[in-house]
């Protein structure tokens, strides 16, 4: 089989299983909240504005942007918790809209007639009112889920796992068959969802009592065929590392968890499944949290709620400590690895040895038709120029201080998926990016990464951070110690060259560099 394809299946089960606990948990909390809400505001039309209005402002919010205000909410905390509020916020709203709608909508006269024959409001309400009002109810039900169950793959950037994984880790890589895997299976899984709640509505308006418990089994069988794998935690290949080339058995780590965080672009997934390699070797049991925001990832790790990811000097200096000048390069890695100890408690544990800075690209020819090698040459013809970037680097203070230094600001800026960017440049599509300078894309599309005379863009020296608990961890901090100093800037880009160009995926270029590594440790005086 296809490594590509191989790799993409063994992810399924736990992404899917992520996925349906995250997308029935919030919908069935969601309906347990708006449910009964619609049902006490029907009768009260106040209150039903109030209350829909209410649900509407939180509908209005785009999905991503209510799922990131989560993680600052609860203090930092990411995965389920955050994207489970977050969803079943987003849930209540077609239910509780199709509730109020649906009771409203009921003849006054058959509430008369109920009345007439004896029937109590309680009565009325469950024999009467609501079996009328069901089809809309639950066709608000329906939209829910269908939301819900798309609005799930959001959920990767807050470290929930989910079928969205495949989706953010396909575009930033180009690895068109990852995305396809998670818009088929999560379509899919909406799709069935959706069939199942219908059913259970035929069921009910026929009094159908077969049908409905045949749907109560379809339903349980497809949480236990989802669910039950994320609890089987088991894998042979995890009890003891005896592989002669890897050396001696390594178990200082044996039966520890350990929860390593990455950023959504290439090279981060590369690090993030040497960092899992190593650690597995040692005997950890290893949880990944891919395509992590800047400030989130930081987040996760001061709160412990990860152990261990890669940053970058630069970015910790600008976007953390909010420094506003930058400084020598070693000055910057030897105050930013007192200051995060001194007020976090986050071990520096060292520089990986290479360095991942932005830098502005052009096209070759279109910098030699403008005469263009520097920042400074831009301001002359900055006029009708655009800038593409992703997406938060024009929001970072290192483009403003580029930006009004050079006096760029007017050109015009478009922000896109780091994915697109390089082809962007190459074809002319925008004129100039702001590129990281260990992508092997710069030399295969013949791009020219412009000087910075001014000195403005900061170091990024990729440098390892580990949480407060994970830096009490002995085994833990000696375990990667070994990747201090080991990694330079051409091996970075071979590494994160082959998953951009040769189609690689990020675990055969962790594999390569792991071996690469170990090699030139073998050679070694």
């Amino acid at each position: 089989m296809n490594v590509n394809l191989a790799e993409r299946w063994a992810e399924l089960p736990d992404l899917l299983a992520g996925h349906v606990l995250l997308s029935l948990s919030a919908i069935l909390v969601g309906l347990a909240i708006s449910l009964p809400l619609g049902i006490h505001a029907a009768g009260r039309r106040r209150l039903a504005g109030v209350v829909l209005n209410a649900a509407s402002v939180v509908q209005t919010i785009p999905g991503l942007a209510l799922l990131a205000l989560m993680v600052p909410l609860l203090g930092g905390t990411i995965g389920y918790a955050p994207a489970f509020l977050a969803l079943m916020l987003y849930s209540i709203l077609p239910i509780l809209r199709n509730t109020i709608v649906g009771l409203q909508g009921v003849d006054p006269v058959v509430r008369e007639a109920a009345r007439g024959i004896g029937m109590t409001p309680r009565e009325s309400l469950w024999q009467v009112e609501l079996p009328l009002a069901l089809p809309v109810i639950v066709a608000g039900l329906r939209t829910a889920v269908v939301w819900v169950v798309g609005a799930a793959t959001l959920a990767t950037p807050v470290g929930a796992s989910s079928l969205g994984n495949y989706i953010f880790a396909g575009l930033q890589t180009r690895n068109w068959l990852s995305v396809l895997f998670g818009c088929l299976f999560a379509a899919g899984l909406a799709i069935v969802l959706d069939q199942m709640i219908r059913l259970l509505e035929v069921a009910a308006r026929d009094r159908r009592r077969g049908l409905a418990t045949g749907v109560g089994i379809a339903l349980a069988s497809l949480l236990v065929v989802t669910v039950a794998p994320r609890f089987i935690d088991f894998d042979p290949g995890r009890v003891a590392n005896t592989d002669p080339a890897r050396g001696a058995v390594a178990n200082s780590l044996a039966d520890q968890s350990v929860v390593i965080g990455a950023k959504a672009f290439t090279e981060q997934y590369i690090l993030g499944a040497l960092l899992e390699t190593r650690l597995e070797d040692a005997g950890a049991r290893v949880d990944r949290r891919d395509n992590l925001g800047s400030t989130i990832a930081f987040d996760a790790l001061r709160t412990n709620e990860i152990d261990v990811y890669i940053d970058y000097s630069g970015t910790i200096w600008a976007t953390v400590m909010n420094r506003p000048e930058p400084i020598n390069r070693y000055a910057m890695l030897a105050e930013m690895t007192g200051w995060l100890y001194a007020e976090h408690d986050i071990l520096a544990l060292g520089g990986l040895g290479f360095e991942n800075a932005y830098g502005f690209a052009m096209a070759r020819e279109r910098a030699a038709a403008l005469g263009v090698e520097s920042l400074a040459d831009l301001s002359r013809v900055v006029d009708g120029l655009t800038v593409g970037g992703d997406a938060e680097v024009f929001s970072r203070p290192e483009w403003v201080m580029t930006r009004d230094t050079y006096d760029l600001g007017a050109m015009q800026t478009r922000a896109m998926d780091a994915a697109f960017m390089y082809g962007a440049v190459r074809d002319g599509q925008v004129d100039l990016i702001s590129a990281y300078t260990t992508d092997g894309r710069i030399a295969a599309f013949d791009l020219l990464v412009l000087a910075d005379p001014q000195s403005v863009l900061p170091p990024y020296d990729a440098v390892i951070l580990l949480s407060p608990e994970a830096a009490a961890n002995p085994a833990l901090v000696a375990t990667l110690a070994d990747l201090v100093g080991a990694i330079d800037d051409a091996t970075m880009r071979e590494a994160n060259r082959r998953v951009d160009l040769d189609r690689q995926t990020p675990d055969q270029a962790a594999a390569w560099l792991d071996q690469h590594l170990r090699d030139l440790d073998g050679a070694g005086p």
